[in-house]
């Protein structure tokens, strides 16, 4: 790794473990071995996801995996994978099971973390070096 994305990845890492993360506790009590723990920087995207907890939460990361989901998919699985419509009949539970896939790739290479941003967030982070406003963060083993 370059020393500029090195620089990156640590500025990451030290904004990941200062902020409040937003939390929606899963219905399924398997889902954090299975899948790992989804987090939200902020309370209005989690709740996307349902009712989030009343308290925002810390994170300590140490080596997280940074990118947009094709960018992500590519690292852990070799190519962008192609997703059903949302609201199709299936849609959540391959979204679960691409994500249980995804936890035991990144563990597997040495990851703790899944950090997800939008495209045109992760070209300004990466070009330069711009924190997003909004990001979805998945700790491997809460």
């Amino acid at each position: 790794m370059d020393q500029a994305k090195k620089e990156f990845v640590r500025k990451m890492i030290s904004h990941i473990n200062k902020k409040d993360w937003w939390h929606v506790p899963p219905a399924d009590a398997l889902a954090y071995s299975k899948r790992g723990k989804f987090l939200s920087s902020s309370f209005r995207d989690a709740e996307f996801w349902g009712r989030p907890l009343d308290e925002p939460e810390h994170v300590t990361i140490s080596n997280p995996l940074v990118g947009h989901e094709a960018t992500i998919e590519s690292v852990l699985l070799g190519k962008p994978i192609e997703h059903p419509e949302p609201g199709n009949p299936g849609s959540m539970e391959f979204q679960f099971e691409l994500d249980a896939r995804m936890k035991r790739v990144a563990l597997s290479k040495g990851y703790d973390s899944i950090v997800l941003m939008t495209p045109k967030a992760f070209s300004a982070y990466k070009g330069q070096g711009r924190m997003p406003h909004s990001i979805e963060l998945n700790v491997l083993n809460p």
